[in-house]
């Protein structure tokens, strides 16, 4: 498949692709592909936070992305740390990490890169894999870097969205809500005697004090119309 119809795929919108795990998937299936000598790739997202959205291509490979988050040790925390591409040309020569080499030469891998992509308080990484020593010299130049800069770009552009979705739901929420505020501190001037600053501090505190929406307290307010509740308001007034 030519570069940049892999490059469209990826870039292209959906319900689906805007979850971090499929635009993961989307990634180390096609750099598997269009990278010679490799066998399999696997990719996570690293970030302030418990949670790695992670992807590989074939379960065998899930052993040596745990290993190394176990472990501390291994391409991937390597890369991490120097934000640049980190590979083991032969890992039966290889002295570094021997939890990683361990597993990796179980599941007959013979050399790994592992490049970073870094955007906006995140790194997702890359890892390219071969049973072939010194086959993924110029992988890190080569058609996987740019599917990687893709990526990146696309779950940065995602976060970014569903960001301004909630915050789009939470105002479209409050400006639903604000007629009936509006309304219920109109009714607790009129028992109190008060402006509309204090009237929605007293709504306020109600709400703090029940552990309920002011949009719920407001609303009750409305329906009883100030009935029931003048003794509650005058002592949170004072």
């Amino acid at each position: 498949m030519p570069e940049t119809e892999q490059l469209g795929r990826l870039g292209k919108e959906s319900p689906e692709s805007a979850l971090p795990g499929r635009r993961l998937s989307e990634l180390v299936e096609q750099a598997a592909r269009c990278t010679h000598d490799c066998c399999g790739a696997s990719s996570l997202v690293s970030e302030a936070g418990p949670e790695r959205p992670a992807a590989v291509t074939h379960p065998d490979l899930a052993g040596l992305v745990s290993v190394q988050l176990n472990s501390g040790e291994g391409p991937i925390p390597a890369a991490l740390e120097a934000g640049e591409p980190v590979d083991s040309a032969d890992l039966l020569r290889e002295e570094r990490w021997p939890d990683y080499r361990a597993v990796a030469l179980d599941a007959g891998v013979r050399s790994t890169v592992t490049i970073p992509f870094r955007r906006s308080g995140l790194t997702v990484t890359l890892s390219l894999y071969s049973f072939r020593a010194g086959a993924l010299e110029d992988a890190p130049h080569g058609s996987a870097r740019a599917l990687g800069d893709l990526a990146a770009t696309c779950i940065v552009r995602d976060r970014s969205y569903r960001a301004a979705l909630t915050e789009l739901d939470q105002l479209g929420t409050a400006l639903r809500s604000r007629p009936i505020v509006d309304q219920a501190c109109g009714i607790v001037m009129h028992v109190l005697g008060c402006d509309s600053d204090a009237a929605f501090a007293v709504l306020r505190r109600i709400s703090q004090g029940t552990n309920r929406k002011l949009s719920e307290v407001a609303g009750a307010v409305v329906d009883k119309r100030g009935r029931g509740l003048e003794r509650e308001m005058v002592s949170l007034s004072n």
